[in-house]
This record gives structure tokens, C-alpha cells and sequence, in this order.
């Protein structure tokens, strides 16, 4: 079989490394001011991340021969980009039966579609799965275990990307069927994990770093719902398992972005000194213009796009938090 990896970032290539021992053709795609010399000669990269990939992968800008033949495509594509690529697809020749597998974790703006949504736009008979779970790829590059979630509305697809991407004692997938709260935990969780690093940073403490990621995921669920999702999937490895892996480690790209805001530095210089993509900074305004078009209240999304998009202080903003009408804990399940 053959795996042909979409994007030649941290995730992309680790995927690439995690999963060369399944197939026997691994390509990894990417644009070519995006292709090191040191990644096309010698499989190897050293930013962000390092990472030495087998000597049988192959590395090209050159879409169609990428995904000719390919029984799996795995796009691992900035969210921004995904309807783009898509197109590129399209032209390149993408067939129905290939399956396309999804792992950016975002919502488009301004259109506020999942991404499931705008690639079944431009590719509406696409075999389509959606990779989402607590997946820091530092950890997966150290071997160390973990599990994750693969959703598709077609439950043999989703087995199928299942046997085919599972690494025994590495990688444990599981399938779904609720491709809107799969997506949605994952992409939603991103804006919390900024909350947790700004929470982090300003030393305010376990107490609150679990009040934070409750009544986060309380938004999440809320959201959720609303959009279609299942309840009982956001407590799954798509929600809360992502949720708590994300919110607890200086390894998240996310969590790092909060940090930086938590000692008062500006969205433009975090996301250059980050030098890659960190989705909760857009999906935090995703999230609130969702949130005010469904008439929810999403206080902790809220405070992060405060935080990301204007000049309030760190503390004028733990106060607006704190001091909000008192409520009722909602119940979902």
C-alpha cells in the first residue's frame, strides 16, 4: 500500500516516521520553498523538531505523481490552506476511492465551515476520515505511546484507515462516526490551551488550571451540541483526552502561545519567534463568532480572543473572568 502525507511540518513529517513500517511507498508533499535541501537529500529535518525519516520516503513538491497510486492520503495542511490544497487535488486527479485523511485541527474563516465541510466542497465524493486526538509529536517522535480517533460517516472507511495507520504498543486508533464532535473537540480544545499557558504563566495554580479546563470544556460541549455533535464524543479522545494533553504541556504549540500573552508580549511577535502555525489563535475567533451567531455564551474563548486581538492586560482580563455573573453548573450527561 502506499501513504502520501500532505504537508512537510511537524505533524506531517512525524506522521511520515510514525507510519513508514505500515506501507510499503511512503511520499511526503509539500511546497517547494517549504522543502529543505537537508529534508530532499538526506529525510531529515532539525526544525521544530528533528526528525529522520526512513531512507524509502519519498519527498516531492510535485502533487499529482505524490498521490498517483496512493491508497491513503493523509493531509496534514494548515487549516487556512486545506481549501487551496483541495483545489490542487482536484486538478491533480484525486480519485473518489482514494482515502483522504484529515488531521488539521481548525475552522475556516470567514466561512466558519470544519473542515470536513470545505473539503466535501471541492471533493464531495472523497472517501474522507478525520484524525484528531492527544497527539504531541514531540512525545510520538520519543515513541512514546498514544491513542487517538478516526471518524468518518462511513464506518468501513474509518476501519479501514484504522488497521491500515495503527502501530502496535505506539499508536491505538478508534473509530467514530461523529465526524462534527470529533472535529469539533479538536479544533475547539486549542483555545483552551491557550487559556492554560496564560493561566500557567501568571502562577495562578492548580486549583484554577482545573476550574479552567472544566468550565472550557463546558464551552466546547455547548458549541458542540448546538452544531450537531454528540455529547458523549466530546469525553472522548477527540475532546477531553486532546483537552488535557494540550492544557497540561509546554510541548503545545497553543499552550505556548498563552504563555507568551500571560507575559504581556503582542499576537505578531509570538507567532514569528513560534515560527509555525498555532490554529487557536484564528479558531479563537472562530468560536466567538460562532458562539454569537448560536446566541452561547463562550467566556473563556471570549477572554483568549480579548487576549490575542486587543490590548487588555493580562489581569483586566483575569478579573473580567472572575468577576461575571454568578450561575448554575450546566449538565450534559
Amino acid at each position: 500500500m502506499k501513504l502520501t502525507v500532505l504537508g512537510a511540518g511537524c505533524w506531517g513529517l512525524t506522521l511520515a516516521w510514525l507510519l513508514s513500517g505500515n506501507f510499503e511507498d511512503v511520499v511526503v508533499w509539500g511546497r517547494e520553498f517549504d522543502l529543505s535541501d537537508d529534508l530532499k537529500i538526506n529525510k531529515h529535518t532539525s526544525k521544530p523538531l528533528e526528525v529522520q525519516l526512513d531512507k524509502k520516503v519519498g519527498i516531492t513538491s510535485d502533487l499529482a505523481s505524490a498521490i498517483d497510486g496512493a491508497d491513503i492520503i493523509l493531509s496534514v495542511i494548515a487549516t487556512s490552506g486545506t481549501r487551496d490544497v483541495c483545489e490542487n487535488l482536484k486538478r491533480a486527479g484525486i480519485k473518489s476511492e482514494q482515502i483522504l485523511v484529515n488531521a488539521s485541527k481548525g475552522i475556516e474563516l470567514p466561512s466558519l465551515m470544519r473542515m470536513s465541510e470545505v473539503i466535501r466542497e471541492v471533493l464531495p465524493e472523497q472517501k474522507l476520515v478525520i484524525l484528531s486526538g492527544p497527539t504531541l509529536a514531540k512525545e510520538v517522535l520519543a515513541g512514546k505511546p498514544t491513542a487517538a480517533c478516526v471518524a468518518s460517516e462511513d464506518i468501513s472507511v474509518a476501519e479501514f484507515v484504522q488497521k491500515a495507520c495503527s502501530v502496535p504498543g505506539k499508536f491505538r486508533l478508534y473509530t467514530n462516526t461523529d465526524v462534527i464532535g470529533v472535529e469539533l473537540g479538536g479544533s475547539l480544545k486549542n483555545v483552551i490551551a491557550i487559556a492554560s499557558g496564560f493561566a500557567h504563566e501568571m502562577g495562578l495554580g492548580d486549583n484554577c488550571a482545573g476550574a479552567l479546563l472544566t468550565r472550557g470544556m463546558a464551552e466546547i460541549v455547548r458549541v458542540s451540541i448546538q452544531l450537531g455533535a454528540n455529547p458523549s464524543t466530546l469525553y472522548g479522545l477527540s475532546g477531553m483526552g486532546d483537552l488535557i494533553a494540550t492544557c497540561s504541556s509546554p510541548m503545545s504549540r497553543n499552550y505556548t502561545v498563552g504563555s507568551m500573552l500571560g507575559r504581556g508580549k503582542k499576537i505578531d511577535d509570538i507567532l514569528r519567534e513560534l515560527g509555525s502555525v498555532a490554529e487557536g489563535v484564528k479558531t479563537s475567533k472562530a468560536i466567538c463568532e460562532l458562539a454569537k451567531k448560536l446566541e452561547i455564551d463562550v467566556p473563556v474563548s471570549n477572554a483568549i480572543y480579548e487576549a490575542v486581538y486587543t490590548d487588555i492586560t493580562p489581569q483586566e482580563l483575569l478579573d473580567k473572568l472572575m468577576n461575571r455573573k454568578l450561575k448554575e453548573e450546566e449538565r450534559y450527561i
